[in-house]
């Protein structure tokens, strides 16, 4: 598993729902915002924050970017 920090960026498994608005394609690319037993995303084109566990998390994300 690669190692992910504060303010990297993750390309998740399934997109987010909004659509960025050159392409129209969904958004697929989320910022980590916290870290701890928890992890905040916030989304890269909307800025809406989710949160998830960590296990969740780690087995969501596709990639580090």
């Amino acid at each position: 598993m690669e190692s992910y920090d504060l303010g990297n960026f993750v390309e998740m498994k399934k997109p987010h729902a909004c659509k960025i608005k050159s392409t129209g394609k969904h958004a697929n690319r989320f910022e980590i915002t916290r870290l701890g037993a928890d992890i905040k995303l916030r989304c890269s084109n909307c800025e809406h924050e989710i949160m998830m566990s960590r296990w969740e998390f780690e087995r969501k994300m596709k990639k580090i970017l």
